[in-house]
């Protein structure tokens, strides 16, 4: 199992910043060629180009790259193409690359890095010099390094995972959980166990809707310049700072709240969970802020982190739908609309909250048996948020 580590690269000096940028020119400098290649075997109704006939035609020197480096770029293209041919069959509507991309990541596969102490040595090839950068906490076993252009430049490493044995089959286990994922709380999870766990999303809400008003400020500001300006610039860079700050921000939590979901699951002895997919949600109309906040909503990237997470720690992910999840009681399935955080039927009696009755209701379609109500209820934040206005970290998660 193989995870990704991010490291912005801060500080650098103008001369560093000019050779990366003239490796992202030459990748794309190598795509193009690529993508004229194919394009001229189109044409003329020729052979189209396979590994071999790029990866020799760009040997040589003529890209400032290291040979690795080009190669990749080859089989990114080649797989590119094959992956639009097998789409045409279905839809004959998709095409094949076509952008002369200006600026391309350059990337360089495992045996081609290495490491002095702290630094990461990155070569150019032969007769160039080479990349170093300091990184702290750099692993010992290092995979592919890719060059990332974020806002800012960034080292995406490819490093292994501790993992325990992975699943293979999703059979019946006798642990099992259900999480219902949401745009208020991130995760709602319970168990066949009596156990149960909410981890609230109102942070990365805050977060966004503080973005949204910063953004619109700026934008009123930038729509009585002129554009072009240099005025209309400075705000543009204000704009493009303040998005990509919160862009980070919310990806870290997003990752502490599902990382918290996955530990949560693997305390229980949880081996088999089930992920709903809210997939339709952005299809109703009700409004331009509630519009708004689903447009804004990563629930695809949850999924995505679940099942990575899980992955790791030996637990089989799978996601299905959770269609009338929400509505339905969970004790004499009595269906209404809920309103508030708070599901009261006034059939049963039956009173919980909102998402955790979301997740009992997928038990029955996951693994068909229904669950009680947990005995043990654990509110948690997906990270340490600080009040900025009193300088001070609010108050832990308890259980109740």
């Amino acid at each position: 199992m193989q995870t990704v580590r991010i490291y912005q690269l801060k500080g650098l000096d103008r001369r560093t910043r000019a050779r990366l940028r003239a490796a992202q020119l030459e990748a794309a400098r190598v795509w193009r060629y690529c993508l004229e290649r194919h394009q001229v075997a189109r044409a003329e109704r020729s052979r189209w180009p396979d590994r071999d006939d790029l990866q020799r035609e760009t040997k040589g020197g003529q890209f400032a790259l290291h040979s690795q480096s080009i190669q990749l770029v080859c089989q990114q293209f080649l797989a590119n193409v094959e992956t639009i041919k097998q789409l045409r069959q279905g839809n004959p509507r998709h095409r094949y690359p076509y952008h002369p991309k200006k600026y391309r990541t350059v990337q360089w596969p495992a045996q081609a890095v290495s490491r002095q102490g702290k630094r990461l040595i990155l070569p150019m090839g032969r007769g160039r010099k080479s990349f170093s950068f300091h990184l702290p906490d750099l692993p010992e076993q290092i995979g592919a390094v890719s060059l990332v252009w974020n806002g800012g430049y960034e080292l995406h490493l490819v490093v292994p995972a501790a993992s325990e044995n992975e699943v293979s089959a999703l059979a019946d286990k006798p642990v099992q959980a259900a999480v219902d994922l949401g745009e208020i709380h991130q995760a709602a999870v319970t168990t066949n166990t009596g156990k149960g766990l909410i981890v609230t999303g109102r942070g990365m809400r805050s977060l966004k809707r503080h973005a949204n008003m910063t953004l619109g400020r700026l934008s009123r500001l930038q729509s009585r310049c002129q554009k072009g300006s240099k005025r209309w610039r400075r705000l543009q860079y204000a704009k493009e700072r303040a998005s990509g700050k919160n862009k980070r921000r919310v990806r870290d939590l997003r990752h502490k709240g599902t990382r918290l979901a996955v530990d949560f699951c693997h305390a229980q002895g949880v081996q088999t969970l089930y992920v709903g997919d809210p997939q339709g949600v952005r299809n109703e109309n009700k409004g331009r802020h509630h519009n708004q906040r689903m447009s804004q909503w990563e629930y695809g990237q949850d999924k995505q982190y679940l099942q990575e997470k899980c992955q790791q720690v030996g637990i089989a992910c799978f996601s299905g739908s959770e269609r009338g999840t929400s509505s339905r009681c969970p004790r004499c399935d009595w269906k209404k609309k809920p309103r508030g955080r708070t599901w009261a039927c006034r059939r049963c009696g039956f009173v919980g909250h909102r998402d955790i009755v979301g997740s009992m209701n997928m038990h029955p379609l996951a693994f068909g048996s229904r669950i009680s109500y947990p005995s043990s209820l654990t509110y948690r934040r997906p990270g340490p948020l600080r009040d900025r206005r009193q300088n001070k970290e609010l108050l832990p998660s308890g259980t109740s």
